[in-house]
């Protein structure tokens, strides 16, 4: 991978990256299941498709349903996942070194922007809650590109910022992560500690894989991402 003198952009995830809100995805997929009086999916099989477009999640989860049950779950998810918030049950903790790591790659010339299957309202609430709103230069949701792992949200992002692939890096916890990485031509830094095991991460094709966010600046270096 060589150095670019292009801008230098880190692009995160969210879920399972940023936040660990897989107590409100699983409740929400519980309550999702219950509209249609299915049998409730394991919490592993729901961490497995975390950042999945909500249509193809379904699928995956319930394979034998008819295709317009998809949307009829997908819908009842959003609208479970808003109830939690609004009774302030949605948490969404931040994983620790967050803010810490943000402020270091800020400091040394990178653009942050973030990558995620939510759609924008759920995105905006999250980071809202935790103030990082305005950390972030470009936000590209389920809303504005097709989903995970085709590159279109990472395209979008360079688009929006003058970045370029070999300046550019997906910070992700999964392995559609990994791939929209591969297929934007990007670097692509799996996280050890969201919902696919770090195994599965170097099979879909990551660089590196860290164990937590203090690793971070010096593997983009190593990578051949840092700002001149």
């Amino acid at each position: 991978m060589t150095v670019s003198d292009s801008l230098r952009l880190a692009v995160f995830d969210c879920d399972g990256t940023l936040v660990d809100s897989q107590h409100s995805i699983v409740a929400s997929m519980n309550a999702a299941f219950d509209t249609q009086n299915y049998p409730k999916p394991d919490a592993e099989a729901v961490r497995r498709v975390v950042g999945l477009p909500l249509h193809v999640a379904m699928e995956r989860l319930r394979p034998d349903a008819d295709p317009d049950v998809y949307k009829q779950l997908a819908n009842s998810y959003s609208e479970a996942f808003q109830h939690l918030r609004e009774k302030g049950e949605v948490t969404d903790p931040l994983y620790p070194g967050v803010m810490d790591i943000l402020s270091v790659l800020e400091d040394a010339g990178w653009i942050l922007g973030i990558a995620t299957g939510k759609g924008r309202r759920g995105l905006l609430a999250t980071l809202e809650t935790h103030g990082l709103v305005d950390r972030f230069q470009t936000l590209q949701t389920s809303d504005s590109a097709p989903g995970k792992p085709n590159p279109g949200m990472l395209l979008n992002a360079m688009g929006e910022t003058g970045a370029d692939p070999t300046g550019t890096a997906m910070i992700g916890d999964t392995t559609f992560d990994m791939e929209m990485a591969l297929a934007a031509g990007t670097m692509a830094v799996g996280v050890s500690w969201g919902y696919h095991p770090e195994e599965h991460l170097h099979k879909a094709g990551a660089h590196v894989v860290i164990d937590n966010f203090a690793a971070l600046p010096v593997e983009l270096k190593c990578l051949g991402g840092a700002p001149p």
